[in-house]
């Protein structure tokens, strides 16, 4: 049990709450201003089910069964078999970064006051998180419309004591794990099943999950950039704000700033300011803040997305309490059928993020393409120190060649790729989960390109001393050096690349970024 609880505003939810749930590490609690709305809207449910008139979701079956009628005494019954048949998901489980998130999504959307659950309801979800317990999710089978099904249904399955956990990456039976948390398996009252499967908390879990794992990648992308524009002597005039500004795009503005503060004080581009016949950079040089800036707008705009997702209610029927007196609207209460659990905005800020995840991941591929061209960087042929009896960078950019061109299948849009399910009754579904499941190999793909890109441009350094880059990038260059030597003659290069990547994914070079001062950070940095 954590020492720190996370007071979560069901609506307000923040950047840092999503941070910390995703971290692990905290207990979270439900803010009690909640409580009232909570109780509201479940007296709403209780009432449906106690009548006459057929409430979908209530005392009616599902999708394309919606006509059929259930009768009072099996309204529990209804429930708990909505959440064994809708447990058909496949494949690999979902991380427990993943899963935290989408216990805590669902906690604090169905505490909104809008979805007739009971307070347990959310209790259970709290309290398995707060454990440090772990659904065992399979991470295929959603279509990403009415709802997350089949992974929040096999989430319930373990609250409810009949499905599994994930202890230490292996799949254990949930009750006994319940059990000796102290927690009462979850027994389902009339629309609960449903509220708590309807909804988009997965494949919004799964695109926070990758926006937080990309954003150090995306700082190290930065700092690489720059590395190698002093490898290859490259100019900083193309990032003279001036340029900028007469564009007037927020992104290319942010990253030509960021380039001007790594680059700033390096003894390389003082050396060739003057004598240098070259005219212009290659545009993997020169246009890094136009291509990495409007990266950097879709995944801005994308967590704005996400953030309102996180904090949406997503459920069907939605449940809304009586009015006020003297407020209009019904005075028992409403239960309306929509579609809020249709996750296109989801999908469409996932496929936004893989097409900027490519690019990122393409121009990085150009830039060591570039390093090892030596009519282009006047560099050694593939960087090596005697180019024909080594070769150098040849194969590790045929490397980052493949996972670039893998990336680009990967970024193919999903949110396109429809297909009806239920009999079609769901003609039209978003495929946001798998949108956002694919994010995490185009962002590991990213990840080994930008390592390759980091040893190519450090080895262009070696050959440039003893002139020094900025002190930032030499800090850079010198932190590669604890892990990787120079390449003075060909070995073993994968053992390097795997250390020079973990460089770009664990934070290392993102920290060197964050101590720059006076920059803003990218988008869901603290």
């Amino acid at each position: 049990m954590s020492s720190r609880t996370l007071r979560l505003a069901p609506g307000r939810l923040t950047q840092d709450d999503l941070q910390a749930i995703h971290a692990g590490g905290v207990s979270i609690e439900i803010d009690p201003a909640a409580h009232d709305a909570i109780a509201a809207s479940a007296a709403v449910v209780a009432r449906a089910a106690a009548g006459t008139a057929p409430v979908y979701g209530v005392n009616t079956g599902f999708g394309k069964l919606a006509s059929t009628r259930i009768s009072e005494a099996d309204l529990a019954t209804l429930q708990l078999n909505l959440i064994r048949s809708h447990s058909v998901g496949v494949g690999e489980p979902l991380s427990p970064a993943v899963v935290r998130l989408m216990l805590a999504l669902k906690a604090a959307s169905l505490a909104r006051g809008f979805s007739g659950v009971r307070p347990v309801v959310i209790d259970t979800l709290v309290r398995v998180h707060n454990a440090g317990l772990v659904p065992y999710v399979p991470s295929q089978g959603s279509v990403g419309a009415s709802g997350d099904l089949a992974p929040l249904a096999h989430m319930t399955l373990a609250l409810m004591g009949e499905g599994e956990m994930l202890v230490d990456v292996r799949r254990a039976p949930a009750a006994p794990l319940l059990a000796a948390a102290g927690i009462e398996p979850l027994r389902l009252a009339a629309k609960e099943g449903l509220a708590l499967i309807n909804g988009t908390q997965t494949s919004t879990a799964l695109a926070l999950h990758a926006m937080l794992a990309f954003e150090p990648v995306l700082e190290a992308a930065l700092v690489i950039g720059a590395l190698t524009v002093d490898a290859a002597r490259g100019s900083d005039g193309p990032f003279d704000p001036r340029i900028h500004a007469l564009r007037g795009q927020p992104g290319q503005i942010d990253v030509a700033r960021y380039y001007r503060a790594l680059l700033d004080g390096s003894g390389i581009r003082a050396s060739h300011r003057e004598g240098d016949d070259r005219v212009q950079d290659p545009y993997c040089l020169r246009c890094q803040p136009q291509v990495v800036g409007a990266c950097l707008d879709q995944l801005r705009h994308a967590t704005l997305v996400l953030l309102r997702e996180a904090n949406a209610v997503t459920d069907n029927p939605l449940v809304f309490a009586p009015a006020a007196e003297g407020a209009g609207g019904e005075p028992h209460g409403a239960l309306i059928s929509g579609g809020n659990f249709h996750a296109e905005p989801v999908a469409l800020a996932a496929d936004s993020m893989a097409v900027a995840i490519a690019e990122v991941g393409a121009i990085a591929e150009r830039r060591i393409a570039m390093l090892i061209d030596t009519g282009v960087s006047r560099l050694p042929p593939f960087l090596a120190r005697e180019p024909g009896l080594n070769s150098g960078f040849m194969i590790a950019h045929v490397t980052a060649a493949a996972l670039a061109s893998e990336n680009k299948s990967l970024a193919h849009p999903a949110s396109v790729d429809s297909l009806p399910t239920s009999a079609n009754q769901e003609d039209h579904v978003s495929m946001a989960t798998f949108a956002a499941r694919r994010l995490q190999p185009m962002i590991a793909n990213t990840a080994h390109i930008l390592g390759i890109e980091l040893l190519a441009a450090a080895q262009g350094i070696e050959f440039l001393r003893p002139l020094a880059s900025s002190a930032a990038l030499e800090a850079v260059h010198a932190l590669l050096r604890e892990h990787c030597p120079p390449v003075e003659q060909d070995r073993y290069l994968a053992p390097d690349i795997d250390r020079a990547t973990r460089l770009v994914t664990d934070g290392s070079l993102s920290r060197i970024f964050r101590r720059l001062p006076g920059l803003p950070v990218l988008w869901m940095a603290a």
